[in-house]
């Protein structure tokens, strides 16, 4: 006689236990992103900048100056859009919220209505649903951060802060600005000190992202290298091809 071998229902399988329900990334926060592409936009547009007047010959004086301007000039920018954009996306979710709110307090039973059939559409069953949405909802401030996430994808007590974007990006704008500078301040001559200071700072900016993103380090590096040295060909040859046609 064979003996019965059982399987376990699916529903009694026992859930495991998840040791750190926190370690993932903060991938809402309102400092990446301008940080990031402040350092990588200062580096690659301050040196497309200074190269494209070496190419036209100017002479050391106007080269720092140059990059100088471009420093400020693109940091103050960089801060300034960040700042409009960020506040505005803010002030946008803040009506969005402020409209579900007044949904919530005008048509509780049709909100509730519809956030049981989202979770249907899920793939929740119908009363199932119903009881998680009716549990969910039952506190008036808990019912707005579950209908808020739900509708708009937003976590109403984390949006990005326009300051924090807006520091964050003129600093690190400044800060790779400052990088292909820095050789003609110290004295040098020639674009070369400048060139090789820049060819790493991008692939190391390129690197330090892929640590971020999770990404090839060599290969987010050669991407942003090649990017920014396409960006400083180019105007170096507008400059040299212009250069002797201009004052």
């Amino acid at each position: 006689m064979s003996a019965v071998i059982t399987r376990p229902a699916i529903d009694e399988a026992p859930v495991p236990r998840v040791p750190n329900a926190g370690h993932h990334r903060d991938v809402n926060g309102g400092w990446l992103r301008p940080a990031v592409f402040g350092a990588m936009d200062g580096l690659v547009s301050n040196f497309a900048l200074m190269t494209g007047v070496v190419g036209g010959a100017a002479g050391h004086s106007t080269v720092v100056l140059t990059g100088l301007a471009g420093l400020a000039a693109g940091a103050c920018s960089m801060a300034a859009g960040e700042y409009t954009s960020v506040a505005s996306q803010r002030e946008l979710v803040e009506a969005e919220i402020a409209a579900e709110r007044i949904e919530l307090n005008r048509n509780p039973r049709g909100e509730l209505a519809e956030l049981a059939q989202l979770y249907v559409e899920r793939g929740v069953e119908p009363e199932l649903a119903a009881e998680v949405a009716r549990q969910l909802t039952r506190d008036p401030e808990q019912a707005l951060e579950v209908h808020v996430r739900e509708e708009l994808g937003v976590d109403p007590h984390d949006l990005p802060s326009p300051l924090v974007a807006a520091v964050s990006s003129f600093g690190c704008f400044a800060i790779g600005a400052l990088l292909p500078l820095l050789p003609y301040l110290l004295g040098a001559a020639s674009l070369l000190p400048a060139l090789l200071l820049a060819v790493v700072g991008l692939f190391l900016c390129g690197a330090v992202v892929a640590r971020v993103t999770a990404r090839s380090w060599w290969f987010s590096g050669l991407r942003q290298l090649l990017l920014g040295s396409a960006a400083a060909g180019v105007t170096y040859l507008l400059g040299w091809l212009i250069g002797g046609h201009v004052g």
